[in-house]
């Protein structure tokens, strides 16, 4: 693999990216990543579909989502670069414009989310700063201005490095933890004075007309987005150690710490939370969690201290998440499928600062646009169309994985039982198709249909620009030569 990237724009080699992330830092950024704000966004939303047997959709995403980790393991060991699966697309394809779609919907996958990241955390900030006696707005534009505020400040946490922001990412996860602890611990409490109705977390209940089946796929449609996250750590491959040897163990591990935690956590709503107060405490959106303390442990100074620990947990997710779609786009910079200026780095820093303005704009844009233009939740259409990108993007990870099987030249470190990739891909297409969503839920598709014209428009505006002989005859040179 070389060693440095030669950038057309300046005289001489740019520095690569440092490797600062070992076993224990690339396990809290995965458990940081998946925990978050998926489980503060969904989890009230899915009880209505299925009632109280909420833990069970978890499961089920569960068992998708490793499934595709399991691809995503094959690959990134034997291909241990950092464009995760555009690189993988384009390996298996080796067709340009398909490879720039996928790059494109994981760069707005991370972007979307860390804009549900954001929405969250200013309604949890403002609604903490009200418990306190601040008596702020709580409005769309109160809280539009604090997500958008939010969103610079990740920008130049970002843009101080990898390792400081890993580093930060260390506190935050443990904090995360430990609000999701209280959660689970309220939630045994109220078991064991025999207040909950045990019987609960047994019984479906939708609050629409489909039955078992049709209601679990809604469910987990929407748990997927609490699921998604393992992926980004693929994008931080050049900035691991040893990531042959460390991605297979760390990874699983980290997906299987989440979905304990997040099981628990239902569990936790259902015991609370008495029966028939679900719709109402859905509709205080992003507020389940705040609801079980309240409900739990009444009284207690913890009800006025957790919308802040909400607050850090979410903005632990955003963070990872621009991290993600920073050094993604530095990767894609350098493989030709973007322009080479979105490669940039810092000489000091050494961080991907072209990629961080870039995907910091598009952030703060989808969050106006969505929050005044779109007729619906901003968490729920940007959080669903989270989940519906990775679902498509995981479907084709699974094929590639499949097709560069074939690959002679490419040896990796871990296997993928033969099947599943297979069963990967036929589960995420079906978790991405309309049945496995409300009639309220097609925003998602107009979102992501309209993140995805404005891909088409950005690849076609990047083959002009390597239109010349170069991008003709060597087009993915680096894609192709990463190894030599």
């Amino acid at each position: 693999m070389t060693t440095q990237t030669a950038d057309p724009d300046v005289n001489g080699p740019t520095p690569d990216l440092k490797r600062v992330l070992g076993p224990k830092l690339l396990l809290l950024f995965i458990v940081g990543d998946v925990l978050g704000a998926g489980i503060y966004a969904v989890t009230g939303e899915m009880a209505l579909e299925v009632g109280g047997v909420v833990w069970v959709p978890f499961l089920v995403a569960f068992a998708v989502a490793t499934l595709t980790a399991f691809s995503y393991l094959e690959l990134v060991t034997k291909y241990p670069q950092a464009a995760g699966a555009a690189l993988y697309t384009h390996k298996a394809f080796g067709i340009h414009f398909v490879t720039f779609l996928v790059a494109f919907a994981v760069v707005c996958s991370g972007i979307t989310s860390a804009s549900t990241s954001s929405n969250l955390l200013a309604t949890n900030l403002l609604t903490g700063l009200d418990g306190l006696g601040w008596h702020v707005s709580q409005g769309n534009t109160a809280i539009t201005v604090v997500a958008m505020a939010f969103m610079v400040l990740l920008a130049g946490i970002n843009l101080r490095g990898v390792g400081e922001s890993v580093k930060f990412n260390v506190v935050l996860t443990l904090i995360e933890m430990s609000a999701l602890v209280i959660v689970i611990g309220i939630g045994f409490y109220v078991m064991a004075k025999g207040d909950a109705d045990m019987g609960r977390i047994v019984v479906f209940d939708s609050g629409s007309d489909r039955g078992l089946f049709l209601a679990v796929t809604v469910a987990t449609a929407i748990a997927f987005f609490a699921m998604v996250g393992f992926e980004d750590s693929v994008n931080m491959v050049e900035e691991t150690q040893d990531p042959v040897k460390i991605f297979p163990k760390v990874m699983l591990t980290g997906l299987g710490i989440a979905v304990i935690f997040y099981v628990l956590v239902a569990i936790s709503v259902i015991a609370v939370i008495p029966e028939g107060q679900i719709e109402s405490v859905v509709a205080d959106e992003g507020k389940v969690l705040l609801s079980v303390v309240e409900i739990g442990a009444p009284g207690l100074p913890i009800g006025k201290v957790f919308p802040f620990l909400t607050v850090i947990a979410v903005a632990n997710t955003a963070l990872l998440n621009m991290l993600m779609a920073s050094r993604l786009l530095y990767g894609l910079a350098h493989q030709d499928v973007l322009p080479r200026t979105l490669g940039k780095v810092l000489p000091g820093r050494r961080t991907p600062y072209a990629g961080i303005a870039f995907s910091t704009v598009l952030a703060l844009g989808l969050i106006v646009v969505v929050t005044f233009f779109a007729d619906t939740s901003v968490i729920s259409a940007l959080s669903g169309t989270t989940a519906l990108l990775l679902l498509c993007v995981f479907s084709v990870v699974n094929i590639a994985c499949v097709v560069l099987r074939r690959d002679p030249a490419a040896k990796g470190g871990f296997s993928a039982p033969s099947w599943t990739p297979f069963v990967g891909a036929a589960a995420c297409l079906f978790l991405a198709g309309p049945w496995a969503r409300d009639r309220d839920d097609w925003i998602q598709y107009q979102v992501a249909g309209g993140l995805l014209g404005l891909g088409i428009l950005l690849w076609a505006c990047t083959w002009l620009t390597n239109r010349g002989i170069r991008a003709q005859k060597t087009g993915f040179r680096d894609i192709e030569h990463l190894e030599d």
